[in-house]
C-alpha cells in the first residue's frame, strides 16, 4: 500500500495527483483501479473493476461491515483456475470461483477500498489487532525517516509486541524521537516497543520491503 505522506509529497513536488489500484498475479492482475477523476490521492485501491465483485469475510465465515476489516475475496474473469499441479493450495484459496486474497481491506459509503495489510503479517497484541501497515506510515511521516519496516516479536505478557526498524534521513535521529513521535499518533498498544536502525532494509528485486526477511532475522 502507499503511504500517505509520500503520496502526498509526490503530489507536491509533481503537481500530479497519484492514483492507487491493486492486483495480484492469481488476478490477471487488475482487481481495482482509482478512477481518473479523483481530485487527490484519498488512500483507496480505488473502485472495483469492471465485471469484478469483491467481499470482505470475517473469521467465522460472515461478510464484514462497512469499515470492519476483513480478508478480500474476488471473483471475476480474470480470477485463475487454480495453481498448476498444486491442487492443495488451489482449495485452499479458491471457493466457488472466489479467490482468498490474503490481504485486509476495508470499505466506505462511496464503495471505495482500502488495504490495511496482509493477514500473515497482522501483530496481535495483547488480544488487539495491529497492523504494520499503520505503524509504518505514522512513522514515515517523521521527516527524520527514509524508509521503514514494521513486525510483531514475541512477547511473554502480551504475546507480541511491536518492532520497527528504521533507516534514517536524519543522522542525528533517535530511538526517543521515534517512540515520542508514535505516541503522539497512535494508540499506546500501537506504539513501537523496540526501535533498531539499519543502513538499508531487505528488499525484492521491485524495491518491496521483505518483513518476512526481518522476523526470519529475529528468530
Amino acid at each position: 500500500a502507499v503511504q500517505r505522506p509520500v503520496a502526498e509529497k509526490w503530489q507536491k513536488v509533481t503537481n500530479s495527483k497519484l492514483m492507487e489500484g491493486y492486483g495480484l498475479t492469481e488476478c490477471a492482475p487488475l482487481v481495482t483501479v482509482s478512477p481518473y477523476d479523483l481530485e487527490a490521492y484519498n488512500g483507496s485501491i480505488g473502485l472495483p473493476a469492471p465485471n469484478t465483485e469483491i467481499k470482505l469475510m470475517l473469521e467465522n465465515g460472515e461478510e464484514a461491515a462497512k469499515g470492519e476489516p476483513g480478508e478480500l475475496w474476488v471473483k471475476g474473469p480474470q480470477v485463475m483456475l487454480g495453481y498448476y499441479n498444486r491442487p492443495d493450495a488451489t482449495a485452499e484459496c479458491l471457493q466457488d470461483g472466489w479467490f482468498a486474497t490474503g490481504d485486509i481491506a476495508t470499505y466506505d459509503d462511496e464503495g471505495f477500498f482500502y488495504i490495511v495489510d496482509r493477514k500473515k503479517d497482522m501483530i496481535i497484541v495483547s488480544g488487539f489487532n495491529v497492523f504494520p501497515n499503520e505503524i509504518e506510515e505514522v512513522v514515515a511521516m517523521h521527516d527524520g525517516v527514509l524508509e521503514v519496516a514494521a513486525i510483531g516479536i514475541p512477547h511473554d505478557v502480551s504475546g507480541e509486541q511491536v518492532k520497527v526498524f528504521v533507516v534514517k534521513k536524519d543522522p542525528s535521529l533517535t530511538e526517543k524521537d521515534i517512540i515520542k513521535h508514535c505516541r503522539d499518533n497512535l494508540t499506546n498498544y500501537k506504539v513501537p516497543k523496540l526501535v533498531e536502525f539499519r543502513d538499508e532494509l531487505p528488499k525484492t528485486n521491485v524495491g518491496k520491503i521483505l518483513r518476512r526477511a526481518l522476523k526470519d532475522e529475529e528468530k
